[in-house]
């Protein structure tokens, strides 16, 4: 790769916007795609955690590494004060970068992955035991709060908002 060629880190579930990509012109050191959250179907849209701060991008010559994008990369840099010189700022944000699926399998498999998730907290069986998790597809509730509803989209009318 040449040092102006873009470098993007994403996680297997979150998915850019191919048109953005088509066009890809970041006026910053670093941009974040900011994606549309869905949990456990593709049409289950979580309002809670969108947009999610999902896609990283920057020319080669600014990659410091893959975890500085994904650690240190964050929208709220943004807003420091200039005196957190230290904080990276020189950000862009696109808007309606895509979309970031969450749990998209099966209830024995979300329990799996609360389970062996870097977020000890979340295997505890309040949130992966599989009958509550099955509950919670069924009401759109999230597992991380019970109380936040997520809502059913008409994918068809989403989409063609859009474009």
């Amino acid at each position: 790769a040449d040092q102006d060629d873009y470098v993007m880190f994403s996680d297997p579930d979150e998915i850019p916007r191919p048109e953005i990509l088509e066009n890809l012109n970041i006026n910053s050191k670093f941009g974040i795609f900011l994606q549309t959250c869905f949990c456990y179907k593709f049409n289950i849209f979580n309002k809670y955690e969108s947009p999610w701060e999902g896609t990283r991008v920057c020319k080669l010559k600014n990659l410091r590494s893959f975890d500085y994008l994904r650690q240190k990369i964050k929208a709220k840099n943004i807003i420091k004060p200039f005196w957190k010189f230290y904080i990276e700022k020189d950000i862009q944000l696109i808007e309606y970068g895509g979309w970031h699926f969450n749990s998209l399998m099966k209830p024995e498999e979300i329990s799996l992955k609360l389970k062996t998730f870097a977020h000890e907290e979340f295997s505890k069986d309040e949130y992966s035991n599989i009958e509550k998790i099955k509950k919670n597809i069924f009401e759109k509730k999230t597992y991380l709060k019970e109380r936040m509803f997520m809502k059913l989209l008409n994918l068809i009318n989403h989409f063609r908002n859009m474009f």
